[in-house]
C-alpha cells in the first residue's frame, strides 16, 4: 500500500497554525512514511512558523474580508479566485488521501475545492463561536472537530464529533523543564517569574499594561518574559535594557517560556486555554472584548468559575489588577490551588481523538472504493 498523503490548512494566528502543527506530528507518529504539505496564506506568520515545524508549506493569496469598506475589499474576489484556482492545481498535483482544516482564511478555498472533489475532510474548529471560514466549510467537509458543545446550532449535528482542541506535544512534559526552561531565558532560580501572552499578533491593552507596571514589577523583584507580538515590539523593545526584563515580538520555545513561569497573563483564545489546562500553571486571563460573541470572556469565564484562574475584564484592569497580581505572587497556597484546579480541566487526549477521526475517514473511503 502506498503511503498516505495529507494536506493540512489553517493560518493567520498561532491559534490555527498550531493545532495543525500538532495533528500533523500526530499523524506522522502514526504514519512515518506519510507526505505532508500545508497550504497557508502566502503573507502570514504560517509561511514561517510551518517550516519551522518541519513540514512543506505553499501559499495562497488570500485575505479576510475587513468589517469596513476599504479598497482592500475590494481585492477579495480577485484573490479568493486566484486562490480557489491554485487550490484545485495543489489538490490535482498533490492527490491528498485526506484534508485538514483548522481555520484561517487559506483554509477555505482549499477545503472547498478538496470536498468538492470528494477528498475525505475534516476541520477543527477551536472556538465556542466559530469563524466564518469554517462555518462556511461545516456544509462541505464529512466531519467537524469541536471543543465545546453545543455547536449544533453552527454545524449540522451528525458531522460533529467533541475532541478538544489539539495540543503540541512538547506541552505535555512542562512540569519537568523548570531548570531548563529558567536557563533558556538566563533567569535567576531564586525569583518569580511572570510570562505575558498577548497572542502571536500582540493585545494593546495587555502590552499597556505591563508597561504601566514595569516599576511595580521591579519593586516586586519579578521577572518579566514579555511575548508583545510582532505588532508591537518596535515600541517596546528598549525595556530589554532593564535587567529583568525580556521582551520579545514571538516565543519559538512555547515549552521552555512555560516552564519558566511562576504566573501566566494572557488572552483567553480557545488554544490558549487549553495549552494553559495542560500546562498547569497559576494564571490571570485578561480577555479581548473585540472577539465575535464576546467568547473569550466565556472561555475564561468557564474557567474562573471553577477557582481554576483569575480573571479580569480590560475595563477592570487599572483597579484591580495590582491587588490580584500581589495576592496571587505572594500566596504559594493560592498558586498551587489554581495550579491543580486548571489541570484537572486539561483534555490531553485531544490530538489524538482528532487524528482517530483522520483515521475513520481513510477507513470509509478505502472501503468506498
Amino acid at each position: 500500500m502506498k503511503p498516505y498523503k495529507f494536506i493540512l490548512s489553517g493560518g493567520g494566528t498561532g491559534g490555527h497554525i498550531y493545532p495543525a502543527v500538532a495533528i500533523a506530528d500526530e499523524l506522522k507518529s502514526r504514519y512515518p512514511d506519510a507526505e505532508f504539505l500545508f497550504v497557508g496564506a502566502s503573507d502570514r506568520m504560517e509561511m514561517d512558523k510551518v517550516p519551522q515545524a518541519g513540514y512543506k508549506i505553499k501559499g495562497l493569496w488570500i485575505s479576510g474580508i475587513q468589517r469596513k469598506l476599504t479598497l482592500r475589499n475590494l481585492a477579495f474576489p480577485l484573490k479568493l479566485m486566484s486562490s480557489l484556482l491554485r487550490s484545485r492545481k495543489i489538490v490535482n498535483t498533490f492527490k491528498p488521501d485526506a484534508v485538514i482544516g483548522t481555520g484561517g482564511f487559506a483554509s477555505g478555498p482549499l477545503l472547498q475545492v478538496a470536498s468538492s472533489k470528494g477528498v475525505p475532510s475534516l476541520i477543527q474548529e477551536q472556538n465556542s463561536f466559530p469563524g466564518i471560514t469554517n462555518k462556511l466549510l461545516g456544509k462541505k467537509v464529512n466531519t467537524i472537530c469541536v471543543a465545546y458543545d453545543g455547536l449544533e446550532k453552527f454545524f449540522p449535528k451528525e458531522k460533529l464529533r467533541l475532541t478538544g482542541n489539539p495540543i503540541r506535544k512538547d506541552l505535555l512534559q512542562v512540569k519537568h523543564k523548570q531548570i531548563e526552561g529558567k536557563d533558556a531565558f538566563k533567569l535567576k532560580h531564586n525569583k518569580q517569574t511572570l510570562l505575558i501572552l498577548g497572542g502571536s499578533l500582540g493585545a494593546r491593552r495587555i502590552n499597556e499594561l505591563i508597561e504601566a507596571n514595569m516599576s511595580f514589577f521591579e519593586t516586586q523583584s519579578i521577572q518579566v518574559i514579555w511575548q508583545c507580538g510582532k505588532l508591537y515590539y518596535n515600541q517596546y523593545k528598549h525595556y530589554n535594557d532593564m535587567p529583568c526584563v525580556q521582551v520579545h515580538a514571538f516565543l519559538n520555545h512555547m515549552d521552555l517560556a512555560y516552564a519558566a513561569a511562576d504566573v501566566i497573563i494572557s488572552r483567553a483564545g480557545a488554544i490558549s486555554v487549553s495549552e494553559l489546562c495542560i500546562v498547569a500553571k497559576p494564571v490571570i486571563f485578561v480577555p479581548s472584548p473585540n472577539v465575535a460573541e464576546d467568547h473569550q470572556t466565556k472561555n475564561a469565564q468557564s474557567v474562573a468559575d471553577k477557582n481554576a484562574a483569575i480573571l479580569i475584564r480590560e475595563k477592570d484592569l487599572d483597579t484591580e489588577f495590582q491587588k490580584a497580581f500581589l495576592e496571587l505572587m505572594s500566596n504559594a497556597d493560592k498558586q498551587n490551588e489554581l495550579s491543580k484546579n486548571i489541570e484537572a480541566l486539561a483534555l490531553v487526549n485531544a490530538t489524538n481523538a482528532i487524528v482517530d477521526e483522520v483515521e475513520k475517514l481513510l477507513k470509509s473511503s478505502s472501503l468506498s472504493i
